[in-house]
């Protein structure tokens, strides 16, 4: 799979059967409120790098099949940077034309080696009392591209902000370079990757990174110094989890690794790329030329 570099705007487009919500969750999110009533397609909406988390202009795009031909929408589908798939959560159909009409549809229209990120959403939440999230996981696995699932609704306002967050954070930090869903491990690359960057941090080349370390590490990568408090849960957590992870007080390279394992797996790919992002590493894993070669 190819990754295309991270762009200075996020275009994200909402796909979807009618009726699902997806005007209505752009029209939450711009007012902060539900629109009683809403328009067959909300306009293209732009929202400012100011307000947003990651500090980047975002364009939203919405997609309506009565007003849009297909060649219309698979045209939008090539310019957007992430896909917004919508269900409604008390329709089982709409669910069911995800895998059997909207993935493959963006598939077809994505260039055959670049596959585009999607988040699935499943609005009206507030319409039911459970969790639709364990019928999606057949889903994913069939189509690697799906980032990450969301549970909203566009009525309550509930994870609305949420929602387009993770499709951002989508874009600017990508899942599938750094982790195969698949495996629920990192990739060879990202180890790779990280186990130079423990090997830099590691100033006494004894193999461990001690408390002192950790605190250069966490500075040059966050510009602030990690809690002590926090950094023995920090210790705690791998100890449980890892053999061998922790020797002597001090964190080993397989702790480290797991750390970043599992960020990813609780939905904090930002704090692996921007680990990797501080030591020269690009979207592919390349150590980029400003990098090795500064001036």
């Amino acid at each position: 799979m190819v990754y295309e570099s991270i762009p200075r705007t996020v275009r994200i487009i909402l796909l979807g059967e009618p009726g699902v919500g997806k005007t209505s969750l752009i029209l939450s999110l711009v007012t902060e409120e539900f629109a009683e009533h809403v328009p067959p397609k909300a306009e293209e909406i732009t929202i400012p790098a100011d307000v947003t988390p990651e500090q980047v202009p975002t364009n939203i795009v919405d997609v309506c099949l009565n007003e849009q031909t297909i060649e219309q929408v698979a045209e939008e589908i090539e310019k957007a940077h992430v896909i917004c798939i919508v269900f409604s959560v008390d329709k089982q159909e709409t669910l069911n034309k995800i895998a059997s009409y909207w993935l493959p549809f963006v598939r077809d229209s994505c260039s055959d080696d670049y596959r585009k990120p999607v988040i699935l959403v499943g609005n009206k939440i507030d319409l039911i009392d459970y969790s639709v999230i364990d019928n999606i996981w057949d889903i994913a696995e069939e189509y690697p591209e799906v980032d990450r699932c969301i549970e909203c609704s566009a009525k309550t306002l509930t994870n609305v902000s949420e929602m387009f967050y993770n499709a951002q954070k989508a874009v600017l930090h990508p899942i599938h370079p750094i982790y195969c869903i698949e495996e629920q491990e990192l990739t060879e690359r990202c180890k790779k990757a990280l186990a130079r960057i423990f090997k830099i941090c590691d100033m006494d080349g004894d193999g461990v990174l001690d408390d002192f370390e950790i605190t250069i590490f966490q500075k040059k990568c966050f510009e602030a110094p990690l809690q002590l408090q926090v950094l023995d849960e920090v210790k705690s957590v791998i100890a449980q989890n890892v053999a061998a992870g922790i020797e002597n007080d001090c964190i080993t390279m397989r702790g480290f690794i797991f750390l970043h394992c599992l960020f990813i797996q609780r939905g904090r790919n930002e704090t692996t790329w921007t680990v990797l992002r501080k030591f020269g590493y690009d979207e592919t894993l390349e150590l980029t030329h400003s990098y090795l070669y500064p001036r």
